[in-house]
């Protein structure tokens, strides 16, 4: 399973760091992202990253949102800076065995429950 923290209420301009726990690694979470869904809209890519050097980010957090697997290790971060409240959602972790241009469709194999992100 995939365990997210780290979710909060941050003022716009701040910042906040999610984690997502990894128990166990296998070439099934080769790939980790986050992805995000505020109510009433489709989720939506966030960043990725696949093993612990190639990483993707939507347009919208280019710049101010950093994915990080540190050693390929059993821990993904988002560090997110610069917070805005169209940041606002339920973030979740999700996990599969390849990623690429596509990264941000939806359709991986293990998602988290998610953690809140609420900027005001």
């Amino acid at each position: 399973p995939l365990v997210e923290s780290g979710g909060g209420s941050v003022q716009a301009g701040g910042s906040l760091r999610l984690s997502c726990a990894v128990s166990g690694y296998t070439s099934t979470t080769n790939c980790m992202g986050w992805f995000r869904q505020d109510t009433g809209k489709e989720r939506e890519g966030v960043a990725a990253i696949y093993f612990a050097s190639l990483e993707y980010y939507a347009d919208s957090v280019k710049g101010r949102f950093t994915i990080s697997r540190p050693n390929v290790g059993n821990v993904v971060y988002l560090q997110m800076n610069n917070l805005q409240v169209e940041d606002t959602a339920m973030y979740f972790c999700a996990a599969k065995k390849f990623c690429g241009r596509g990264w941000s469709s939806p359709d991986w194999d293990y998602w988290g429950q998610g953690t809140q992100v609420t900027v005001s």
